[in-house]
């Protein structure tokens, strides 16, 4: 498998499982809250979960287009193509029952897109980071 293709895994996964829960009714992912806030107690609705799902996007982008230590240039493209994903999430939602799209729910995306190149940029955060296996490396 091509390096390029393997750096681009975990955010198809990432994307996979957005758009998963994303088809689920209103009624059914009710039924999943619970769940969720059995191992995150201060979830109280799923504004939550779009600011967790849109800060591990974000650091898979990141990943993704990065090699090595992410430029400044690098963790904006990943924000973009996350809130741009946001976007189309929300697009989405206007065909599934129960669901419906909402301008707030962008907003969080972005805020946890922005948070997550924020914690990539503390500086031991950022070593960790760099430890992490690399297309060139491959």
């Amino acid at each position: 498998m091509k390096p390029m293709l393997i750096r681009w895994l975990p955010s198809l996964a990432c994307m996979a499982a957005i758009f998963y829960f994303s088809s689920r009714t209103g009624e059914a992912l009710g039924s999943i809250l619970p769940w969720f806030q059995k191992w995150l107690p201060g979830m109280e609705s799923f504004d939550w979960g779009h600011f967790v799902a849109y800060f591990v996007l974000c650091s898979t982008f990141v990943w993704a287009l990065g090699d090595g230590v992410p430029s400044w240039g690098v963790k904006l493209a990943a924000v973009g193509l996350s809130v741009a994903y946001g976007i189309t999430d929300e697009f989405h939602q206007l065909f599934v029952d129960g669901r419906q799209a909402d301008w707030k729910d962008v907003r969080n995306d972005g805020i946890g897109a922005l948070i997550a190149v924020l914690f990539l940029s503390i500086k031991p955060v950022g070593q960790l980071y760099r430890k992490l296996p690399h297309a060139k490396k491959y």
